[in-house]
């Protein structure tokens, strides 16, 4: 038996968090991994679909090179090469994961692993048996199937086969319109599918965002091409050799579609089945755990981050780093750990265009009970939102407490939304605008580099403070 201080079940994004912020604080860690360290984000999810994003903005970069006055084309795509750049990617990440973990003395475990009844104790299946003074369980999700859907891996797949990319789609459907439906379909149509359509069954795509970045994304889906329907209902698949007829109702027809690739992407469900979880009694009736603000389950001892984790906590790799860290610093009972805001956790999806966004979308922070002011700022005014041809926007949900002296809104900011080139990247400055509950004046008087895409979050809370600069 292999004693240590911290028990780590799973190595994705959560768990390796844990055991390296563990070993920072002098604690000793066994990290029990079945597949790869990295987890599904690294190697199936959230790198490989992101490398492969890169080379469809590429793409799209030479498809429209005619407005810099270039004339490039594309002579061809080699899937294969097309691999290989997203394979070194990973390789390179997790080369450098591997080497921190042994550097750092995390005790690295591989094999599937299940908790004993004790709550302590992770027996492996290939013979050993590691014992903590903490359990810290970190096995993640797995895609989550649709009832009447049969996925067979090469004509109805999920991301998990879409990430390794066999062939391009020529006609594409995709179920679902949450951030890997939307990535995908995206992706799809930057490598040259000649029909993608997204079906949503609520009544929006991109239905967690702000309705407005939703309706934008819808928009610059048309224009792409990529045609979405929601709400809207699967009714059937049928696969007949290297096609599928999907059979779809949408506003009281009946529409089908004959397609070469279908994608479900209805989201992801946790990965808890046949790990011993049940006899400790933390389970909720959907397969997650049940934690306090401090990752703590209702067992002794035991503690669980990522995406297994029961709602409002979010299944996203960094509310995993930062659950990951907070676990860590409350075992070793250092540091002044603070529980996760979920609202202040940056939300991102990596289409083109992209989305991002932080804090309450304009009708969160009116159920809310607040009174609320708006502001938005286009990239049509901004000298790099032009130079990339953007049509998006910054928009600021502000509570409404009264005018300051400049006219603009007294109270703090709640939420930034953002869709338009490098929305990913901006949004992290707006974090820190929305989880320090600053003022619209008090951002406005920050100095933002010029020319740059940052400018727009410092437009639209300059018009929010009643004192707009490049716009009306």
């Amino acid at each position: 038996m292999d004693a240590t201080d911290i028990v780590v079940l799973g190595g994705g994004p959560g768990g390796y968090a844990v055991a390296l912020r563990a070993a920072t604080r002098g604690q000793s860690v066994t990290l029990v991994e079945s597949a790869l360290v990295g987890g599904t984000c690294l190697h199936w999810g959230c790198i490989s679909s992101k490398a492969l994003l890169h080379v469809g903005e590429l793409l799209d970069q030479v498809r429209e090179s005619g407005r810099f006055g270039l004339d490039l084309t594309v002579n061809g795509i080699d899937i294969d090469g097309v691999n290989a750049f997203r394979d070194k990617v990973q390789s390179q990440l997790h080369t450098g994961l591997d080497a921190l973990l042994k550097a750092r003395g995390v005790d690295v475990v591989p094999g599937r692993g299940t908790v004993a009844d004790d709550g302590r104790t992770v027996l492996v299946d290939s013979g050993r048996r590691a014992t903590g003074r903490a359990l810290v369980v970190a096995t993640g999700s797995q895609v989550r199937s649709l009832p009447g859907v049969d996925v067979d891996g090469r004509v109805v797949i999920t991301s998990d086969e879409a990430t390794r990319l066999p062939r391009i789609p020529r006609r594409a459907l995709v179920i679902g319109a949450g951030a890997v439906g939307l990535e995908f379909a995206s992706l799809y149509r930057s490598l040259g599918a000649e029909e993608v359509t997204v079906v949503e069954a609520l009544d929006r795509i991109a239905p967690l965002e702000d309705p407005d970045l939703s309706r934008a994304l819808a928009r610059a889906f048309r224009k792409r091409g990529i045609t979405t329907l929601a709400p809207a209902l699967v009714e059937s698949v049928k696969v007949d050799g290297e096609t599928a007829t999907v059979t779809v109702a949408t506003g009281g027809d009946e529409r089908r579609f004959e397609v070469d690739t279908v994608l479900v992407a209805v989201g992801r469900a946790p990965r808890t089945d046949g790990i011993g979880l049940d006899a400790l009694g933390v389970l909720e009736q959907t397969g997650h755990v049940r934690v306090d603000e401090w990752c703590r389950t209702a067992a002794d001892g035991v503690y669980a981050v990522g995406d297994l984790l029961a709602p409002p906590a979010l299944a996203l790799a960094h509310a995993g780093f930062a659950e990951g860290f907070l676990v860590a610093d409350v075992i070793a009972e250092v540091g002044r750990g603070v529980p996760v805001d979920y609202e202040q956790v940056p939300r991102v999806t990596y289409t083109a265009p992209e989305v991002a966004s932080v804090g309450l979308t304009e009708p969160q922070a009116v159920q809310a009970g607040h009174e609320v002011a708006v502001s938005s700022y286009s990239f049509r005014g901004n000298a790099k939102g032009i130079i990339h041809g953007s049509d998006g926007f910054v928009k600021t949900v502000v509570a409404r407490e009264g005018e300051d002296r400049a006219g603009g809104e007294s109270g703090q900011v709640l939420g930034v939304h953002v869709i338009g080139p490098h929305a990913t990247d901006l949004i992290a400055e707006a974090q820190l605008i929305t989880s320090w509950g600053a003022l619209p004046a008090e951002v406005a008087q920050l100095v933002h580099p010029h020319p740059t895409l940052a400018e727009a979050v410092g437009e639209a809370h300059l018009a929010a403070a009643g004192t707009p600069f490049h716009t009306h």
